[in-house]
Protein backbone atom coordinates (compact mmCIF):
# COMPACT_ATOMS: atom_id res chain seq x y z
CA UNK A 1 0.00 0.00 0.00
CA UNK A 2 1.32 3.79 -1.20
CA UNK A 3 0.63 6.85 -0.05
CA UNK A 4 -3.33 7.84 1.53
CA UNK A 5 -4.12 11.47 1.50
CA UNK A 6 -5.95 10.56 4.49
CA UNK A 7 -3.86 8.43 6.30
CA UNK A 8 -0.51 10.89 5.67
CA UNK A 9 -3.08 13.53 7.93
CA UNK A 10 -4.38 11.62 10.83
CA UNK A 11 -1.10 9.08 10.86
CA UNK A 12 1.27 11.68 10.47
CA UNK A 13 -0.25 14.54 11.05
CA UNK A 14 -2.90 15.90 13.52
CA UNK A 15 -5.85 14.35 11.53
CA UNK A 16 -7.95 16.04 8.89
CA UNK A 17 -8.96 19.66 8.94
CA UNK A 18 -12.54 20.97 7.20
CA UNK A 19 -10.41 24.57 6.21
CA UNK A 20 -6.87 23.24 5.57
CA UNK A 21 -5.59 21.38 3.17
CA UNK A 22 -3.69 18.43 3.72
CA UNK A 23 -0.59 16.60 1.01
CA UNK A 24 -1.16 15.32 -1.79
CA UNK A 25 2.02 12.88 -2.11
CA UNK A 26 5.02 11.79 -0.27
CA UNK A 27 6.91 14.47 -2.53
CA UNK A 28 4.89 17.09 -1.07
CA UNK A 29 5.24 16.06 3.20
CA UNK A 30 8.94 16.44 2.23
CA UNK A 31 9.16 19.12 0.59
CA UNK A 32 6.77 21.37 3.69
CA UNK A 33 9.36 19.65 5.94
CA UNK A 34 12.46 20.64 4.59
CA UNK A 35 11.16 23.84 3.64
CA UNK A 36 11.54 27.01 6.28
CA UNK A 37 8.68 26.68 8.80
CA UNK A 38 5.90 28.91 8.58
CA UNK A 39 5.44 31.56 11.29
CA UNK A 40 2.53 33.13 12.46
CA UNK A 41 2.37 36.14 13.76
CA UNK A 42 1.29 37.48 17.22
CA UNK A 43 2.14 33.51 18.28
CA UNK A 44 6.26 33.84 18.71
CA UNK A 45 8.68 31.91 21.33
CA UNK A 46 11.07 33.57 23.44
CA UNK A 47 14.53 33.32 22.69
CA UNK A 48 16.93 31.44 25.10
CA UNK A 49 18.47 35.22 26.06
CA UNK A 50 15.23 36.09 26.51
CA UNK A 51 13.92 33.67 28.93
CA UNK A 52 17.19 33.88 31.08
CA UNK A 53 15.95 37.51 31.29
CA UNK A 54 12.75 36.53 32.33
CA UNK A 55 13.85 33.96 35.00
CA UNK A 56 16.82 36.04 36.49
CA UNK A 57 13.97 38.77 37.22
CA UNK A 58 12.17 35.87 39.16
CA UNK A 59 15.85 34.65 40.98
CA UNK A 60 16.01 38.36 41.85
CA UNK A 61 12.81 39.41 43.66
CA UNK A 62 12.82 36.24 45.49
CA UNK A 63 16.63 37.16 46.93
CA UNK A 64 15.41 40.67 47.45
CA UNK A 65 12.62 39.10 49.93
CA UNK A 66 14.81 36.98 51.46
CA UNK A 67 17.35 40.45 52.34
CA UNK A 68 14.65 42.08 53.73
CA UNK A 69 13.75 42.46 57.31
CA UNK A 70 11.53 39.39 58.51
CA UNK A 71 8.03 40.28 59.21
CA UNK A 72 8.19 44.05 57.76
CA UNK A 73 6.28 46.26 55.35
CA UNK A 74 8.99 45.97 52.87
CA UNK A 75 8.84 42.03 53.11
CA UNK A 76 5.20 41.87 52.37
CA UNK A 77 5.45 44.13 49.59
CA UNK A 78 8.29 42.18 47.93
CA UNK A 79 6.26 39.24 48.55
CA UNK A 80 3.06 40.87 46.49
CA UNK A 81 5.12 42.26 43.89
CA UNK A 82 6.85 38.24 43.24
CA UNK A 83 3.06 36.95 43.87
CA UNK A 84 2.01 39.63 40.82
CA UNK A 85 5.33 38.12 38.80
CA UNK A 86 4.47 34.63 39.04
CA UNK A 87 1.01 35.56 37.86
CA UNK A 88 2.16 37.29 34.57
CA UNK A 89 5.08 34.47 34.32
CA UNK A 90 1.85 31.72 34.03
CA UNK A 91 0.04 34.04 31.78
CA UNK A 92 2.93 34.23 29.44
CA UNK A 93 3.57 30.63 29.90
CA UNK A 94 -0.23 30.35 28.74
CA UNK A 95 0.11 31.91 25.51
CA UNK A 96 3.26 29.88 24.65
CA UNK A 97 1.31 26.94 24.92
CA UNK A 98 -1.75 28.27 22.56
CA UNK A 99 1.08 29.15 20.51
CA UNK A 100 2.08 25.18 19.96
CA UNK A 101 -1.63 24.52 20.06
CA UNK A 102 -2.58 27.24 16.88
CA UNK A 103 0.21 25.64 15.17
CA UNK A 104 -1.20 22.30 15.41
CA UNK A 105 -4.81 24.01 14.06
CA UNK A 106 -3.80 25.99 11.49
CA UNK A 107 -0.30 24.65 9.66
CA UNK A 108 -0.46 22.55 6.68
CA UNK A 109 3.08 21.50 7.67
CA UNK A 110 1.57 19.21 10.72
CA UNK A 111 4.08 16.28 10.41
CA UNK A 112 6.57 19.10 11.93
CA UNK A 113 4.95 19.54 14.22
CA UNK A 114 4.61 16.07 15.05
CA UNK A 115 7.92 15.65 14.88
CA UNK A 116 8.45 18.59 17.72
CA UNK A 117 5.98 16.57 19.86
CA UNK A 118 7.83 13.66 19.34
CA UNK A 119 11.37 14.91 20.10
CA UNK A 120 10.80 17.20 23.18
CA UNK A 121 9.13 13.50 24.74
CA UNK A 122 11.95 11.77 23.50
CA UNK A 123 14.48 14.85 25.25
CA UNK A 124 11.81 15.35 28.14
CA UNK A 125 13.00 17.87 30.23
CA UNK A 126 9.96 19.61 31.93
CA UNK A 127 11.74 21.29 34.47
CA UNK A 128 11.53 20.46 38.59
CA UNK A 129 10.49 24.11 40.20
CA UNK A 130 8.46 27.01 38.91
CA UNK A 131 10.88 28.65 37.01
CA UNK A 132 11.80 26.02 34.90
CA UNK A 133 8.45 25.00 34.19
CA UNK A 134 8.05 28.35 33.35
CA UNK A 135 11.17 28.06 31.07
CA UNK A 136 9.97 24.20 29.29
CA UNK A 137 8.32 26.38 26.07
CA UNK A 138 11.71 28.06 25.51
CA UNK A 139 13.59 25.16 25.38
CA UNK A 140 11.14 22.90 23.16
CA UNK A 141 11.13 25.88 20.75
CA UNK A 142 14.98 26.56 20.57
CA UNK A 143 16.30 23.42 21.62
CA UNK A 144 13.90 21.26 19.51
CA UNK A 145 12.28 22.63 17.09
CA UNK A 146 15.04 24.12 15.02
CA UNK A 147 16.69 21.01 14.57
CA UNK A 148 13.95 18.32 13.59
CA UNK A 149 14.58 18.24 9.76
CA UNK A 150 18.24 17.73 10.35
CA UNK A 151 20.61 15.98 11.72
CA UNK A 152 20.27 13.88 14.34
CA UNK A 153 23.82 14.46 16.15
CA UNK A 154 23.28 18.46 16.07
CA UNK A 155 19.82 17.80 18.04
CA UNK A 156 21.66 15.74 20.80
CA UNK A 157 24.41 18.80 21.15
CA UNK A 158 21.72 21.09 21.56
CA UNK A 159 19.16 19.03 23.49
CA UNK A 160 20.87 17.43 26.08
CA UNK A 161 23.24 20.40 26.76
CA UNK A 162 20.61 22.90 26.73
CA UNK A 163 20.05 25.07 30.16
CA UNK A 164 17.22 23.00 30.60
CA UNK A 165 18.03 19.40 30.56
CA UNK A 166 21.38 20.08 32.59
CA UNK A 167 19.04 21.13 35.27
CA UNK A 168 16.82 18.44 35.40
CA UNK A 169 19.18 15.85 35.72
CA UNK A 170 21.08 17.57 38.26
CA UNK A 171 24.40 18.18 35.73
CA UNK A 172 25.09 21.51 37.73
CA UNK A 173 25.91 19.74 40.48
CA UNK A 174 28.45 17.46 38.65
CA UNK A 175 31.84 18.05 39.16
CA UNK A 176 35.19 16.19 38.59
CA UNK A 177 36.11 14.26 42.01
CA UNK A 178 39.75 15.36 40.91
CA UNK A 179 39.35 18.36 39.54
CA UNK A 180 40.75 21.68 40.63
CA UNK A 181 37.51 22.97 42.26
CA UNK A 182 37.08 19.73 44.47
CA UNK A 183 40.63 20.49 45.55
CA UNK A 184 39.33 23.84 46.76
CA UNK A 185 36.09 22.55 47.95
CA UNK A 186 35.30 19.28 49.83
CA UNK A 187 32.11 17.71 47.70
CA UNK A 188 28.87 17.23 49.21
CA UNK A 189 25.98 15.01 48.65
CA UNK A 190 24.60 17.70 46.49
CA UNK A 191 28.49 18.22 45.09
CA UNK A 192 30.12 15.94 43.05
CA UNK A 193 30.23 13.61 40.07
CA UNK A 194 26.56 13.19 38.67
CA UNK A 195 26.05 10.21 36.67
CA UNK A 196 22.46 11.11 35.40
CA UNK A 197 22.85 13.44 32.28
CA UNK A 198 25.83 10.67 31.20
CA UNK A 199 23.51 7.50 32.25
CA UNK A 200 20.09 9.24 29.77
CA UNK A 201 22.51 9.84 26.95
CA UNK A 202 23.58 6.66 26.26
CA UNK A 203 20.43 4.40 27.43
CA UNK A 204 17.26 6.85 26.56
CA UNK A 205 18.92 9.61 24.10
CA UNK A 206 21.10 7.52 22.12
CA UNK A 207 22.25 3.68 22.41
CA UNK A 208 19.13 2.43 24.23
CA UNK A 209 18.41 0.26 26.58
CA UNK A 210 20.59 -3.08 25.93
CA UNK A 211 22.91 -0.84 23.93
CA UNK A 212 26.87 -1.25 23.56
CA UNK A 213 27.51 0.42 26.72
CA UNK A 214 28.66 -0.83 29.96
CA UNK A 215 28.62 1.00 33.59
CA UNK A 216 32.37 2.17 32.85
CA UNK A 217 31.10 3.80 29.64
CA UNK A 218 28.60 5.69 31.89
CA UNK A 219 31.18 6.75 34.84
CA UNK A 220 33.67 7.77 31.95
CA UNK A 221 31.05 10.07 30.15
CA UNK A 222 30.54 11.49 33.47
CA UNK A 223 33.50 12.57 33.74
CA UNK A 224 33.82 13.31 30.64
CA UNK A 225 30.56 15.86 31.01
CA UNK A 226 31.77 17.60 34.40
CA UNK A 227 33.36 20.89 33.23
CA UNK A 228 29.41 21.30 31.26
CA UNK A 229 27.30 23.64 33.55
CA UNK A 230 24.91 26.91 32.95
CA UNK A 231 25.74 30.43 34.51
CA UNK A 232 22.60 33.18 34.06
CA UNK A 233 23.88 35.40 32.31
CA UNK A 234 25.58 32.82 29.32
CA UNK A 235 23.68 30.25 29.70
CA UNK A 236 25.39 26.64 29.20
CA UNK A 237 29.55 26.92 29.69
CA UNK A 238 32.34 25.13 29.68
CA UNK A 239 34.39 25.75 33.02
CA UNK A 240 37.51 23.90 32.98
CA UNK A 241 38.14 24.00 36.69
CA UNK A 242 35.39 21.97 37.13
CA UNK A 243 36.10 18.84 34.92
CA UNK A 244 37.87 15.82 35.37
CA UNK A 245 41.61 15.83 34.35
CA UNK A 246 42.89 13.70 31.72
CA UNK A 247 41.14 11.75 28.95
CA UNK A 248 37.90 9.49 29.46
CA UNK A 249 37.60 6.34 26.79
CA UNK A 250 33.80 5.76 26.06
CA UNK A 251 33.30 2.97 23.93
CA UNK A 252 36.45 2.38 23.10
CA UNK A 253 37.46 5.86 22.00
CA UNK A 254 39.53 8.06 23.84
CA UNK A 255 38.33 11.62 24.47
CA UNK A 256 39.88 14.63 26.09
CA UNK A 257 43.55 15.95 26.90
CA UNK A 258 44.98 17.18 29.95
CA UNK A 259 43.03 20.47 29.15
CA UNK A 260 39.54 19.71 29.10
CA UNK A 261 37.31 21.55 26.30
CA UNK A 262 33.82 21.84 25.20
CA UNK A 263 35.19 20.14 22.05
CA UNK A 264 35.38 16.72 23.46
CA UNK A 265 31.95 16.85 24.59
CA UNK A 266 30.29 17.31 21.31
CA UNK A 267 32.76 14.98 19.62
CA UNK A 268 31.48 12.10 22.26
CA UNK A 269 27.99 13.33 21.20
CA UNK A 270 28.49 13.46 17.64
CA UNK A 271 29.83 9.67 17.56
CA UNK A 272 26.97 8.53 19.76
CA UNK A 273 24.58 10.14 16.91
CA UNK A 274 26.15 8.13 14.40
CA UNK A 275 26.50 4.75 15.95
CA UNK A 276 24.74 1.82 14.31
CA UNK A 277 22.56 0.83 18.00
CA UNK A 278 21.52 4.96 17.81
CA UNK A 279 20.61 4.17 14.02
CA UNK A 280 18.20 0.95 15.57
CA UNK A 281 17.11 2.76 18.67
CA UNK A 282 15.85 5.93 17.05
CA UNK A 283 14.29 4.72 13.91
CA UNK A 284 12.18 1.62 16.12
CA UNK A 285 10.97 4.46 18.33
CA UNK A 286 9.70 6.63 15.35
CA UNK A 287 8.08 3.39 13.73
CA UNK A 288 6.73 2.72 17.00
CA UNK A 289 5.27 6.25 17.70
CA UNK A 290 3.85 7.00 14.14
CA UNK A 291 2.50 3.69 12.68
CA UNK A 292 2.69 0.46 15.28
CA UNK A 293 3.32 -0.71 18.52
CA UNK A 294 4.63 -3.72 16.62
CA UNK A 295 6.63 -1.79 13.34
CA UNK A 296 7.09 -3.83 10.17
CA UNK A 297 11.17 -5.39 10.81
CA UNK A 298 11.73 -4.56 7.56
CA UNK A 299 10.34 -0.78 7.46
CA UNK A 300 13.04 -0.85 10.74
CA UNK A 301 15.54 -2.07 8.82
CA UNK A 302 15.35 0.37 6.00
CA UNK A 303 15.20 3.44 8.14
CA UNK A 304 18.00 2.15 10.01
CA UNK A 305 19.78 1.87 6.76
CA UNK A 306 19.13 5.39 5.88
CA UNK A 307 20.06 6.93 9.30
CA UNK A 308 23.84 5.43 8.47
CA UNK A 309 23.94 6.08 5.11
CA UNK A 310 23.46 9.87 6.19
CA UNK A 311 24.94 10.16 9.60
CA UNK A 312 21.36 10.54 11.18
CA UNK A 313 19.92 12.95 8.73
CA UNK A 314 16.39 12.89 10.56
CA UNK A 315 14.43 13.42 6.89
CA UNK A 316 16.02 11.36 5.18
CA UNK A 317 14.83 8.75 7.79
CA UNK A 318 11.36 10.17 7.45
CA UNK A 319 11.51 9.44 4.35
CA UNK A 320 12.32 5.97 3.98
CA UNK A 321 9.37 5.69 6.96
CA UNK A 322 7.31 7.62 4.41
CA UNK A 323 8.51 5.57 1.16
CA UNK A 324 7.71 2.31 3.33
CA UNK A 325 4.50 0.58 2.36
CA UNK A 326 4.44 -0.57 5.96
CA UNK A 327 3.66 2.76 7.14
CA UNK A 328 0.25 2.98 4.97
CA UNK A 329 -1.14 -0.01 6.17
CA UNK A 330 -4.84 0.30 6.78
CA UNK A 331 -5.85 0.62 10.91
CA UNK A 332 -5.56 -3.33 12.16
CA UNK A 333 -3.22 -5.81 13.30
CA UNK A 334 0.29 -4.39 13.42
CA UNK A 335 -0.92 -1.23 11.67
CA UNK A 336 -2.22 1.82 13.50
CA UNK A 337 -1.75 3.41 17.12
CA UNK A 338 -4.42 4.56 19.42
CA UNK A 339 -4.22 7.94 19.92
CA UNK A 340 -2.30 9.64 23.24
CA UNK A 341 -4.29 12.24 25.09
CA UNK A 342 -2.21 14.91 23.32
CA UNK A 343 -2.79 13.93 20.32
CA UNK A 344 -6.36 12.97 20.74
CA UNK A 345 -6.74 16.47 21.98
CA UNK A 346 -4.96 18.10 18.90
CA UNK A 347 -6.58 16.44 16.78
CA UNK A 348 -9.68 17.58 17.85
CA UNK A 349 -9.12 20.86 18.34
CA UNK A 350 -8.12 20.98 14.20
CA UNK A 351 -11.00 18.29 12.74
CA UNK A 352 -13.16 22.00 14.89
CA UNK A 353 -10.75 24.04 13.16
CA UNK A 354 -10.92 26.33 16.10
CA UNK A 355 -10.18 29.77 15.33
CA UNK A 356 -6.89 31.97 15.75
CA UNK A 357 -9.02 34.52 17.53
CA UNK A 358 -9.59 31.82 20.52
CA UNK A 359 -6.22 30.90 20.89
CA UNK A 360 -4.69 34.78 21.28
CA UNK A 361 -4.79 35.67 24.50
CA UNK A 362 -6.34 32.97 26.08
CA UNK A 363 -6.30 33.20 29.50
CA UNK A 364 -3.94 30.93 31.92
CA UNK A 365 -7.46 29.83 33.47
CA UNK A 366 -8.78 28.89 29.95
CA UNK A 367 -6.50 26.83 28.96
CA UNK A 368 -6.19 24.87 32.39
CA UNK A 369 -9.66 24.00 31.54
CA UNK A 370 -9.61 23.44 27.83
CA UNK A 371 -5.80 21.82 28.32
CA UNK A 372 -4.49 21.31 31.55
CA UNK A 373 -6.67 19.62 33.75
CA UNK A 374 -8.29 17.49 31.41
CA UNK A 375 -4.96 15.89 30.20
CA UNK A 376 -4.15 15.17 34.15
CA UNK A 377 -7.15 13.28 34.10
CA UNK A 378 -6.59 11.52 31.10
CA UNK A 379 -2.82 10.50 32.24
CA UNK A 380 -0.54 12.85 30.06
CA UNK A 381 -0.27 15.90 32.06
CA UNK A 382 0.93 18.87 29.50
CA UNK A 383 4.99 18.22 28.79
CA UNK A 384 5.17 16.58 31.81
CA UNK A 385 5.90 12.97 32.05
CA UNK A 386 6.77 10.86 35.07
CA UNK A 387 10.35 10.64 34.62
CA UNK A 388 13.18 11.19 31.87
CA UNK A 389 12.14 8.82 29.19
CA UNK A 390 9.03 10.48 28.62
CA UNK A 391 5.34 9.33 27.87
CA UNK A 392 4.65 5.19 27.33
CA UNK A 393 4.14 4.44 23.38
CA UNK A 394 2.20 1.57 24.49
CA UNK A 395 -1.53 1.75 22.99
CA UNK A 396 -3.30 -0.57 26.42
CA UNK A 397 -1.59 1.83 28.54
CA UNK A 398 -3.77 4.48 27.75
CA UNK A 399 -6.83 2.41 27.37
CA UNK A 400 -8.46 2.87 30.73
CA UNK A 401 -11.71 3.35 31.97
CA UNK A 402 -11.11 6.42 33.44
CA UNK A 403 -8.89 7.71 30.25
CA UNK A 404 -11.86 7.08 28.17
CA UNK A 405 -14.30 8.76 30.51
CA UNK A 406 -12.30 11.78 30.57
CA UNK A 407 -11.96 11.64 26.95
CA UNK A 408 -15.99 11.56 26.79
CA UNK A 409 -16.10 14.51 28.78
CA UNK A 410 -13.49 16.50 27.23
CA UNK A 411 -15.60 15.79 23.50
CA UNK A 412 -19.07 17.15 25.38
CA UNK A 413 -17.63 19.90 26.72
CA UNK A 414 -15.13 21.70 25.18
CA UNK A 415 -16.26 21.89 21.56
CA UNK A 416 -18.89 24.01 22.65
CA UNK A 417 -16.44 26.73 24.95
CA UNK A 418 -14.03 27.41 22.26
CA UNK A 419 -16.22 27.30 18.58
CA UNK A 420 -19.43 29.85 18.69
CA UNK A 421 -21.72 27.44 16.60
CA UNK A 422 -21.10 23.77 16.05
CA UNK A 423 -20.81 22.23 13.09
CA UNK A 424 -23.76 19.64 11.61
CA UNK A 425 -22.30 16.31 13.16
CA UNK A 426 -23.26 14.81 9.44
CA UNK A 427 -20.94 17.46 8.05
CA UNK A 428 -18.47 16.75 10.85
CA UNK A 429 -18.09 13.14 9.77
CA UNK A 430 -17.59 14.06 6.31
CA UNK A 431 -14.20 16.49 7.16
CA UNK A 432 -12.56 14.87 10.08
CA UNK A 433 -12.97 10.99 8.93
CA UNK A 434 -13.15 11.50 5.27
CA UNK A 435 -15.03 9.55 2.38
CA UNK A 436 -13.71 5.95 4.71
CA UNK A 437 -15.73 6.87 7.96
CA UNK A 438 -17.86 3.71 8.82
CA UNK A 439 -21.39 3.56 8.66
CA UNK A 440 -21.87 2.69 12.18
CA UNK A 441 -20.87 6.66 12.85
CA UNK A 442 -22.66 8.33 10.11
CA UNK A 443 -25.88 6.58 11.86
CA UNK A 444 -24.67 7.84 15.46
CA UNK A 445 -23.68 11.17 14.06
CA UNK A 446 -27.13 11.49 12.16
CA UNK A 447 -29.55 10.45 14.51
CA UNK A 448 -27.75 12.39 17.65
CA UNK A 449 -30.09 14.13 19.90
CA UNK A 450 -28.24 17.71 19.72
CA UNK A 451 -24.76 19.03 17.98
CA UNK A 452 -23.16 18.65 21.04
CA UNK A 453 -23.74 15.07 21.74
CA UNK A 454 -23.56 14.43 17.69
CA UNK A 455 -19.80 16.03 17.73
CA UNK A 456 -18.84 14.04 20.86
CA UNK A 457 -19.94 10.61 19.37
CA UNK A 458 -17.52 11.21 15.77
CA UNK A 459 -14.57 12.32 18.52
CA UNK A 460 -15.17 9.37 20.51
CA UNK A 461 -15.49 6.64 17.65
CA UNK A 462 -13.25 4.32 17.06
CA UNK A 463 -12.40 5.32 13.78
CA UNK A 464 -11.05 9.25 15.68
CA UNK A 465 -9.28 7.48 18.27
CA UNK A 466 -6.93 5.09 16.42
CA UNK A 467 -4.50 6.62 13.48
Amino acid sequence: MGFDPDIAQTRFGYGRSPVVAGPDSVDEMMRWLRGAEVTLPGFVFPTDAEMRGKMAEIRKARGRISKAEAGSAEQERLRKALRKARRAAKQEGAGWIAGTLVRRVWNRDALRERLVAFWVDHFSAPGKNDRYRYAEPSYAANAIRPHVNGKFEDLLISAVLHPQMLHYLDQNNSVGPNSRFAERKRPTKELGLNENLAREILELHTLGVGGAYTQGDVRQLAELLTGVTTVQKEGTVYISKRAEPGPETVLGKEYGTRRARMADVHEVLRDLARHPDTARHISRKLAVHFVSDTPDEDLLVSMGARYLETDGDLAEVIEAMLRHPAAWGAVGPGVGNFKQPELFVSSALRALAVPKSQFRGVKSKQLEQLLGTPLRTMGQPWRRPFGPDGFEEADGHWLTAQGMAARLQWALGVPTAVLEALPDPRDFVESTLGPTAPASVRFAAEAAENRREGIALVLMSPAFQRV
